[in-house]
């Protein structure tokens, strides 16, 4: 299992991850899944990957090299075209594998997020990619999209993120989500890879990976408990009645 989460706001992007990968309980490795694409002044991507990761490997190995050779990403004019471009390798890595792994009762398994900005006016925004090659955009309603374990993750962003939602901010509601994945999901752990991006910059300058034992994270985790724990002994008081007589059949 893994957790990948985006985040769109007015200021820019929060894109982060984790590092787990997993083939059952006694066969656990670090494995990133974060990718990033820049060209300082023009145009920055950021994909994040889940699912088999022998085919997100393909998916961005194939990517990769286009974009360092000037191709694929690094022609697309909006990031839209952008997500035809990653759709259009998924599609070509699943005619090539698809086959041979359901032949053996293995699924084409692959979903990616990607995030970024194309210059030209384009503000900054998500996609999420299917095995398909389909995808679908974050809007102004939903800016958050999620990849694999989400539904621990979701309540404290559906309760806090919003479009207007700053930057700094939106990055403290992505690692309690976290947080609260990793507390109740085994399968899910760090490394966490955190990137931020600055509307309109089109570089990449605030980026963190977090270790189980770094001092940062462990802090954010028990100020978060703390603070919850205040929180919930100060609502108002519950008035409790007598139960209801028994009603007889």
């Amino acid at each position: 299992m893994t957790y990948c989460l985006g985040i769109a706001t007015e200021e820019g992007l929060v894109m982060a991850s984790d590092s787990r990968s997993n083939a059952g309980y006694d066969q656990v490795n670090v494995c990133r899944k974060m990718h990033l694409f820049v060209q300082p002044a023009e145009r920055v991507f950021v994909i994040l990957s889940s699912g088999s990761l022998s085919i997100s490997q393909s998916v961005v190995t194939l990517l990769r090299g286009e974009f360092d050779a000037g191709e694929g990403l690094a022609k697309a004019c909006s990031l839209y075209q952008a997500a035809r471009t990653v759709g259009d390798c998924v599609r070509r890595v699943s005619e090539i594998d698809r086959a041979a792994l359901e032949r053996d009762q293995y699924s084409f398994n692959v979903h990616l997020l990607l995030g970024g900005q194309v210059k030209g006016g384009e503000p900054p925004n998500l996609y999420l990619i299917y095995p398909q090659g389909n995808f679908l955009r974050a809007t102004d309603d939903s800016p958050y999209l999620q990849l694999g374990e989400c539904k621990y993750g979701r309540p404290i962003l559906d309760r806090g993120i919003d479009s207007s939602t700053g930057l700094e901010v939106a990055a403290k509601y992505a690692l309690l989500s976290f947080d609260a994945t990793i507390r109740s999901n085994v399968t899910v752990g760090p490394p966490i890879e955190i990137v931020l991006y600055k509307r309109d910059s089109f570089e990449l300058t605030h980026y963190r990976r977090f270790s189980a034992s770094d001092s940062d994270l462990n802090l954010i985790h028990s100020s978060w408990e703390q603070s919850l724990r205040r929180a919930v002994e100060q609502l108002p008081q519950i008035e409790f009645r007598s139960p209801p007589p028994e009603i007889s059949p």
